[in-house]
């Protein structure tokens, strides 16, 4: 692998220049009109334009990314998170043109991609999965055949879906018929398939995913992150390793996900996920994402693995480097996705331009970020602007720098979360680690609750 095109930009196109130079390989950056100036644009060997601002007219163009690989020279991509990095159909596109995709085989994004297809895989690999359908329903007569046989309450899920996208829960019959069809339709416009699947719906569940690194052979784990802060659906804090699971929990959800990487033929980085109870203490898996994650450097800070640099290495057919018994926890490590929305107005998204910037820094604090003083932060994009990071010898510690690191974070011009995160990590609940995937929404209904009395 000697010269990477970058099919991303923002923090993670950054990301993914900066481990593609530790390895000397020559970077190419794509950018959209409204991205000419970005950083990951700027630092990169190479910048090719590949069209308007809008994503679909952009970053969302296989052909025009693969196109501008072409011209450039390229022989691997690397996709990133979002956009295409889980289209089959885009990986098979760049397998095609003779240039490596820096992540696993179409079949395999296409098995595991799909949420129907990805929990039949599990099944047959004899990993738990949450009590559902095994294919996807098309009509909601079928649904309600299918969810009267499982119990209320229940989940609908888009099947090829994610980001949150053409989910609803629906405590009986009548919600189900008045969700389908608004679900069904959400996820045709997303995703282009308006297929669901019915699953139980655990009310007390912890988010626990686990980082996997496989070759196609063999695989391993990287341990397990917890991610139930969630609004919308959406992740918000994620730590390394979960605050909320046991040991005998820990070691029976790592071996699971290896053993379904192992079934599957599983190449590069990747996270299966899976529902806690926090009752019963059962797991389920839940679906796998065939890339790299938002929340990869909590897994890095504990383990001093470079995921990104692993993801390059397999795919220029170095293998794993490291075996299970290489890998070891050492700490307790934070993540804060820092957001341009204002959380006094809804979260409402608040692109324009930045004026000045300090980022976090110090002892064992992390900052990726693509944003810069004088930055124009567009609207056709997430809104996500940095992630804090932050490592302690335990979780206390790690969440004592925290309250230290994230008010050294100054954007001004635009709004962002960052207060918000620190009012998170303020509550009592958070301290504990006392929370589920449905903690968060509820103290921000009762916050709300609470300011509309004062008012």
């Amino acid at each position: 692998m000697k010269r990477l095109l970058i099919a991303n930009r923002g923090e993670i196109a950054v990301r993914i220049i900066r481990a593609a130079r530790d390895l000397g390989i020559e970077t190419v950056a794509v950018a959209s009109d409204a991205d000419t100036d970005a950083t990951h644009a700027r630092i990169a060997d190479t910048v090719l334009n590949i069209g308007p601002g809008s994503a679909s007219k952009s970053y969302l163009r296989p052909d025009a990314i693969v196109e501008a690989a072409r011209e450039s020279g390229a022989d691997a991509v690397h996709p990133g998170y979002g956009f295409l990095s889980e289209r089959a159909a885009f990986a098979a596109l760049v397998a095609d043109a003779g240039m490596t995709f820096v992540g696993p085989t179409a079949s395999v994004i296409e098995k595991m991609g799909d949420k129907v297809a990805a929990r039949q895989v599990a099944m047959a690999a004899g990993v738990p999965t949450v009590p559902g359908t095994e294919d996807g329903v098309a009509d909601t007569d079928a649904a309600v055949v299918a969810a009267a046989d499982i119990g209320y309450p229940v989940m609908l899920k888009a099947a090829a879906g994610g980001g949150g996208r053409g989910i609803r829960v629906v405590e009986d019959e009548a919600g189900l018929r008045s969700a389908f069809g608004q679900a069904s339709g959400e996820a045709e416009k997303a995703f282009g398939d308006g297929r669901m699947y019915i699953e139980r719906f655990v009310r007390s569940a912890r988010h626990v995913e686990v980082q996997v690194l496989g070759d196609g052979t063999d695989a391993v784990h990287v341990f397990e992150r917890e991610c139930s802060l969630q609004r919308r659906r959406q992740k918000v804090i994620e730590e390394a390793p979960s605050p909320g699971i046991g040991d005998e929990v820990r070691s029976a959800m790592t071996e699971a996900a290896v053993r379904l990487c192992r079934h599957v033929g599983y190449s590069s980085a990747g996270t299966c996920e899976f529902l806690v109870d926090d009752d019963s203490g059962e797991f389920f898996f839940i679906e796998m994402n065939t890339r790299i994650q938002v929340e990869h450097p909590t897994t890095e800070l504990i383990t001093g693995l470079d995921l990104v640099i692993e993801q390059l290495r397999i795919a220029a057919g170095e293998g794993l480097s490291v075996g299970q018994d290489d890998i070891a926890v050492r700490g307790h490590a934070i993540e804060f996705r820092v957001c341009a929305e204002d959380p006094d107005k809804n979260f409402m998204p608040g692109p324009g331009k930045i004026g000045h910037v300090e980022l976090p820094a110090g002892p064992w604090v992390r900052t990726d970020t693509w944003i810069t003083p004088q930055s124009q932060v567009p609207p056709y994009y997430d809104s996500l602007l940095a992630k804090v990071i932050v490592w302690g010898r335990n979780r206390d510690e790690a969440l004592a720098r925290s309250r230290r690191a994230l008010p050294e974070l100054i954007v001004e011009g635009i709004p962002t979360t960052t207060s918000f995160l620190l009012d998170v990590i303020g509550q009592d609940w958070f301290g504990d680690a006392a929370f589920d995937t449905g903690t968060l929404e509820r103290w921000l209904a009762e916050r709300a609750e609470t300011a509309g009395d004062r008012t």
